[in-house]
């Protein structure tokens, strides 16, 4: 659909953002729903922050998605936020109403939703997180209202950081079942083992250290778990193949990519987003993107 006087502008805000994604799935699924928005990519310098986020009401920018370095200090430019997104300390995803701005964290919808086929097995089990960044706290936040853990292990290298989110989740949610460990295998190795849900926040594994995974041994996953890579790019990463091979059942980052991205794009639009369409049309130019290289 051609750009017009009528077309409503939504995207995204960060630093750096070359390599994002949701260009692609938000504007496939503009196309296939005849919807007149076109979502744009805007570069924005942490010092410039405060005046990016007053260019939405001036420009009538309809929405936009946040990411890394600005997700949690875009929260005191607001005027409103989520209940989500105010104990999780994150916005990914701004609304424009009448000028009224409103911050919501849609990776929790994400996260939970790519789950709830596995709601069964996985409520009231041990969970194991490697990480303990912004993801993480959607995770942690994720797992506690919607799945009742019976124990969340966080593993980090920075071990204050991991004290820290179990510290502030059990205050402000009331949830007292944390270990927090560092991020070494001889430390770690039961803890994962004896866990139902293995999480993988961070940037390990990632394009283009796609050679790269977070921890690797051969007794320490096997048939009965769920092992979850945050990582969506490559699709299915080298920490979700060697879980596999050992018999867990694994799931890609590309779920919960598309999955919050479907909620940013109902809170815009008010419709439902294509999911299986645009998952399979990501997937696709991931694959031909891969091959060109």
């Amino acid at each position: 659909m051609e750009i017009n006087a009528e077309t409503k502008i939504v995207g995204l805000i960060g630093h750096p953002i070359t390599h994002s994604f949701s260009p692609l799935i938000h504007n496939f699924a503009f196309d296939i729903l005849g919807l007149n928005y076109k979502y744009l990519v805007f570069d924005v310098l942490p010092e410039n922050l405060k005046d990016a986020i007053k260019g939405i009401v001036s420009l009538g920018i309809k929405g936009i998605n946040v990411t890394i370095p600005h997700k949690e200090t875009v929260l005191q430019n607001l005027d409103d936020a989520s209940s989500e997104a105010r104990i999780i300390g994150a916005v990914n995803t701004i609304v424009n109403d009448n000028g009224i701005l409103k911050g919501f964290n849609t990776d929790v919808f994400g996260f939970t939703e790519s789950l709830r086929e596995f709601k069964d097995m996985v409520s009231n089990t041990p969970a194991f997180i490697f990480g303990a960044g912004g993801s993480a706290r959607a995770v942690i936040y994720s797992l506690i209202t919607n799945f009742q853990p019976e124990r969340i292990t966080i593993a980090n290298r920075n071990l204050s950081r991991a004290e820290s989110i179990a510290r502030y989740f059990s205050q402000v949610l009331g949830y007292k079942n944390f270990e927090v460990k560092e991020f070494f295998l001889p430390e770690i190795s039961a803890d994962i083992k004896s866990s139902r849900l293995i999480v993988n926040t961070t940037p390990i594994g990632m394009y283009p250290n796609s050679d790269d995974i977070p921890i690797q041994s051969d007794d320490i996953f096997h048939p009965g778990q769920i092992v979850y890579d945050l990582v969506y790019n490559p699709p299915f990463t080298r920490f979700l193949k060697f879980a596999q091979e050992k018999g867990a059942t694994v799931i890609s980052g590309i779920d919960m990519l598309i999955l919050q991205a479907s909620k940013s794009f109902e809170l815009w639009t008010g419709k439902q987003m294509p999911v299986g369409e645009v998952k399979r049309f990501l997937i696709q130019k991931l694959k031909s993107r891969r091959r060109k290289k």
